[in-house]
């Protein structure tokens, strides 16, 4: 109904504009409907029109053979405007999508932006939009993948508080909670990665193709996803309640024991082997398996060399 409505309250216009008559067919592709939804529309026109709904009221349509022309338009000669609210809300939206890395074609954004101005019948008010992004060198790595180089980068890991050199196979620029990602394949790790850009300490364009999607058969990737991070179940006792409270989880549910069986998402399994070691005796790892013995190692291992210091 609400398609019908715009098409309707546009179709008046339309013709107006074209007062030499405009072939069914034709205006049928232009509206994307079929002939058969024009006729329906133009027929419903006949019945509208100006209070009184008259003769000399209604909205006055002529065939000449097989093209259309509007005789009385009732007042509809022109197209429908945007409200100042709804202006400013796309202008917005627009000024958003351009200021964030990876979305789309800036040129193309700008170029939307003056149309709606045109189409508002005036320049939306002018209104600071908070970047996105606030990382002035993701434009650098947005031209890096446009230019599809691969690249040698130095990469600081806050999880692991390690520095590495590394080759990848860049795909694209994202942003996500404030910060701009190189989502990239890792030939050291053989697998996508998202590299935090601020955490880049130095960047070198190689002179090679970058071909991620000829070394792996994962689809392209289009976001980043907090879906894409390892998934680990916990059971935490009394004295690991602020972990709930301090990290994202995606469920808490209680035990009949009293502890609490919570599911999160994490940047790598080291870094919650980590943190369920920091735990304690509060933490139990339910899954995966492979936290699960990777865990127990590292806590064998250490009281291994607590039993050979005694």
């Amino acid at each position: 109904m609400t398609s019908r409505l715009a098409r309707l309250l546009n179709l008046v216009p339309y013709l107006v504009a074209r007062p030499e008559g405009v072939p069914i067919a034709e205006i049928a592709a232009d509206f994307d409907v079929p002939v058969d939804q024009i006729q329906s529309d133009l027929t419903m026109l006949w019945m509208c029109g100006l209070p009184g709904y008259g003769p000399g009221d209604l909205i006055d349509i002529a065939f000449d053979a097989d093209a259309v022309r509007v005789l009385f338009a009732a007042g509809m000669d022109r197209p429908v405007r945007l409200a100042a609210h709804e202006a400013l809300a796309l202008s917005v939206a627009l000024r958003v999508l351009a200021d964030t890395p990876g979305v789309g074609d800036r040129a193309a954004i700008a170029s939307a932006l003056d149309k709606l101005a045109a189409a508002a019948g005036e320049a939306p008010a002018d209104v600071t939009v908070r970047d996105t992004v606030t990382d002035p060198r993701a434009e650098r790595y947005t031209a890096l993948v446009a230019a599809g180089h691969a690249a040698r980068i130095t990469y600081y890991s806050a999880s692991r508080d390690t520095t590495s050199e590394r080759v990848v196979d860049p795909i694209e620029v994202v942003a996500a909670d404030g910060h701009a990602y190189l989502r990239a394949w890792c030939r050291a790790a053989g697998e996508i990665r998202q590299f935090r850009i601020d955490r880049i300490d130095a960047c070198t364009e190689l002179d090679e193709p970058s071909e991620p999607l000829r070394l792996t058969n994962q689809p392209a990737p289009t976001a980043f996803l907090a879906s894409e991070l390892p998934s680990i179940e916990l059971l935490l006792g009394h004295g690991a309640k602020g972990v709930t409270d301090s990290y994202p989880c995606e469920s808490v549910t209680g035990e009949p024991d009293g502890r609490r069986r919570v599911t999160m998402r994490v940047r790598d399994l080291d870094w919650a082997r980590r943190f369920v070691l920091g735990l304690g005796g509060d933490a139990e790892v339910v899954a995966p398996a492979e936290l699960r013995e990777s865990v127990r190692r590292t806590a064998r291992a250490a009281l291994a060399r607590y039993a050979a210091a005694a």
